[in-house]
């Protein structure tokens, strides 16, 4: 196991595969854990850094997450890649990671070669946003859902899974920039990834995705007609391929 150095905390990082570095970044409540068994899909072409965020997985636990929690996350990201030392990295990001994926691409463009934002809500978050989550999470602690947070997470899981969703119903009740500037700044090429019967993304995600991609200076959108949430996860061989063909385009 490795990890680097960050404001005195440990973050673990993995890498594995051959090829041109890419960073894959969980969402949230999740780790890296949640990539593991897709790794065959990616390690063949890419050499695969998976990372997980401060107080997540086999990463230092802290006492709380900003409520700007995403555009911390891609802090975190930018430091993994100047540790490594790489010129360019392409990122993968997945549901919170997506945003995390985005937001290092627009502080450090020069790091990033290219952007897969994967089943997320785009700009913004929801007006019920607050209240389906605290809603969603209370059911998830005691259903099926703890078996994937404690997987991810480990036995502390419900005290991870509640810092987190304060820090989200935070971000929404005082409507925060989910992105650290503006997204028609965004310099990468980015792919829009989903599937249309997500039930955790916004209704109109087909629009929402559009509207990106007609603010960004190089965008593609590929939604799969089924499949739940990421997509990354429900279409994995898929997403592999339409990702593979992406970032080697």
């Amino acid at each position: 196991m490795s990890y680097f150095i960050y404001q005195s905390k440990k973050i673990f990082y993995n890498e594995t595969g051959v090829g041109k570095p890419v960073i894959m970044l969980h969402g949230d409540t999740a780790s890296s854990t949640m990539f593991e068994m897709l790794l065959p899909l990616y390690e063949k072409n890419f050499n695969v850094i998976l990372i997980d965020f401060l107080g997540n997985g086999k990463s230092d636990r802290v006492d709380e997450f900003p409520a700007e929690l995403w555009i911390s996350q891609a802090k975190q990201v930018i430091a993994l890649i100047e540790h490594l030392n790489y010129e360019k990295v392409s990122l993968i990001g997945t549901s919170g990671g997506a945003w995390v994926a985005v937001n290092t691409a627009l502080e450090r463009p020069q790091l990033v070669e290219k952007v897969v934002a994967d089943s997320f809500d785009g700009r913004t978050l929801a007006e019920d946003f607050a209240k389906n989550l605290l809603a969603e999470r209370d059911y998830a602690k005691n259903d099926l859902a703890k078996q994937f947070y404690e997987w991810c997470q480990g036995k502390d899981w419900k005290r991870v899974v509640d810092l987190n969703t304060r820090a989200l119903v935070e971000c929404a009740e005082k409507k925060l920039p989910l992105f650290s500037k503006p997204l028609e700044t965004l310099a990468v090429p980015i792919l829009f990834l989903g599937s249309l019967e997500d039930t955790m993304c916004r209704k109109d995600l087909p629009k929402e995705y559009e509207q990106m991609k007609q603010l960004v200076q190089d965008g593609e959108i590929y939604l799969f007609p089924t499949g739940g949430h990421p997509a990354i996860a429900t279409n994995a061989q898929l997403s592999a391929k339409v990702i593979t063909e992406f970032i080697n385009s």
